[in-house]
């Protein structure tokens, strides 16, 4: 059973844009802001919506560190709720943790966009104050995930993230004659990250995966979020280099194979 209030923008769903509608949908659920990702796991999402600074931010330190209710939401295919972050045991996501007494989310809701077996993304509710989703808050959440599932199995590979290909570039992430709700393509800050981890994969002759880690050690090492980070690799602003080799003393200046831009002693920025 869904609220009137949330039956009222299911419909308009059917016929307008997502943006048209996302502020009464934060209104319906009583948080502050709400974002949308697509992705198979942990690590490979992409953000395709999100309204509000603080989900942004929120967004961004869960990339930044790998861990949190979303990433959880989306290895286990299960809703993740977490009405209050201070009072969350710190080990459950240590690095996240740290961070978030600086944000100004209290309260995250998490749902898996689900069918059988296979998570296609998470919907994610913030509040800038502690507590629960009352149960007709929690259940109209779980109604507008279900819709935005079937939003994605009716594009299909139109919305898919590919090597070359970063997704719709058009405003909504809808196709021609198909009814419902548009959903704004990939951020380009997504296309940016997965840019700079290739980058910094060759720069460090290290497998995507590890390179993806460089960049979030050196993004929390350094205070600052992680697309910030992957924009100065992209631009040539900062540049990773190998670690030292066994014979070589910490900050010793370590030349690659041939490159027209040689590296700096260890991550350079303009």
């Amino acid at each position: 059973m869904i609220s009137d209030r949330m039956a009222e923008i299911l419909r308009a769903l059917q016929t307008s844009d997502w943006s048209d509608v996302a502020g009464g949908v934060a209104e319906t659920l009583g948080v502050d802001g709400i974002a949308i990702s697509a992705g198979s796991r942990p690590g490979a999402s992409e953000v395709l919506w999100s309204s509000g600074a603080g989900a942004r931010a929120f967004e961004d330190l869960q990339l930044t560190v790998g861990q949190g209710p979303g990433p959880d939401c989306l290895a286990g295919g299960t809703a993740v709720r977490v009405p209050d972050l201070g009072l969350t045991p710190a080990g459950r996501w240590p690095a996240l943790l740290r961070e978030t007494p600086a944000l100004s989310v209290r309260a995250v809701f998490c749902f898996a966009l689900r069918v059988g077996a296979i998570t296609l993304g998470v919907l994610t509710l913030v509040r800038d104050a502690p507590g629960r989703l009352t149960p007709e808050q929690d259940g109209d959440a779980g109604v507008l995930a279900g819709l935005l599932t079937r939003r994605f199995l009716d594009l299909g590979d139109a919305w898919t993230p590919s090597a070359g290909r970063p997704g719709l570039s058009a405003p909504g992430l809808s196709a021609p004659g198909m009814p419902g709700p548009a959903l704004p393509a990939p951020a380009l800050h997504q296309a940016v990250l997965h840019q700079a981890t290739g980058m910094v994969s060759v720069q460090l002759a290290v497998p995507l995966a590890e390179a993806l880690l460089r960049l979030r050690a050196y993004a929390y090492g350094n205070d600052r979020p992680l697309t910030d980070v992957a924009r100065d690799v992209v631009a040539r602003r900062l540049r990773m280099v190998p670690d030292p080799s066994p014979g070589q003393s910490p900050g010793t200046r370590t030349e690659p194979s041939p490159d027209p831009n040689p590296p700096s002693p260890a991550a350079d920025e303009d």
